[in-house]
């Protein structure tokens, strides 16, 4: 942790069994926690599975939750169907929705999770703390919906209306070297995963450098830059709206003001 910014890379990931049911082993390790920064969500975390491995099939009744696709191909299912998927693509997962991920390709299969909880759930929390109903009397959300997008194809994704929380925006960014790329704090958090290359990420007063496999990920209001070196850089770029009124929507270009 780095003032306002966090930072992770993916060494010693833990080792778990049985996710959400499923037999066999998935590596795991948490890249940002929402503890640490002021918008309404819960995890970004990275995931891998073996040739053969299975995230279980389970329903989101609190969280909306995005997976990234990393390395390898699988299949996902979604509602009950089954998805061919690959690295470079999405799978979204709205409040409601089932979903499980497994590893039918020859090498490892890993994605980042971007997981949200759903406003409903924000609002039952709210009143838990106010002495009100709790988590335990929440609703059951009816069946949601899915979908899996290419992120190398499009480039740059909007999950609505998938998924109708704080993340409104997830880009592929190719930095070339010795150039940078703007962040804008206004009404946004930022999360920053490496693909490839080396360079600087700079936030408030800290000077961190980055390199492939490692994450940023900014607080509220701290603008961010994230300078290549001679290699470039290669980003996958995840934008949390937290104050619309801050004119941090879809429609802004994420740059620093």
């Amino acid at each position: 942790m780095h003032g306002d910014l966090q930072v992770s890379d993916l060494g010693a990931p833990s080792e778990v069994h049985g996710v959400h049911g499923a037999a066999g082993l998935t590596r795991w390790r948490s890249l940002a926690a929402g503890r640490a920064l002021r918008g309404p969500y819960e995890a970004v975390e990275w995931a891998c599975v073996p040739p053969g491995g299975i995230s279980g099939e389970h329903r989101h009744t609190r969280t909306e939750e995005m997976y990234i696709l990393l390395t390898g191909e699988g299949e996902a299912l979604l509602n009950g169907a089954p998805h061919p998927v690959r690295a470079g693509e999405l799978i979204l997962t709205g409040l409601g929705a089932t979903h499980a991920l497994s590893n039918t390709g020859s090498v490892d299969l890993s994605w980042l999770t971007l997981e949200v909880p759903a406003q409903h759930t924000t609002s039952t929390a709210h009143a838990a703390l106010a002495g009100r109903e709790g988590e335990e009397n929440m609703p059951v959300p009816p069946p949601g919906t899915t979908a899996v997008v290419s992120l190398d194809e499009q480039g740059d994704i909007d999950p609505r209306p998938v998924l109708v929380g704080p993340l409104r925006r997830v880009r592929r960014v190719a930095v070339a070297p010795e150039t940078e790329e703007k962040f804008s704090g206004a009404g946004m958090e930022h999360s920053v995963f490496v693909r490839s290359g080396a360079g600087v990420a700079v936030c408030g007063g800290s000077r961190v450098p980055v390199r492939a496999d490692m994450a940023v990920t900014t607080s509220l209001g701290e603008n961010l830059v994230v300078r290549a070196g001679a290699e470039g850089l290669d980003l996958i770029c995840a934008t949390f709206v937290v104050d619309d009124a801050a004119g941090g929507g879809p429609a802004g270009t994420g740059e620093a003001r």
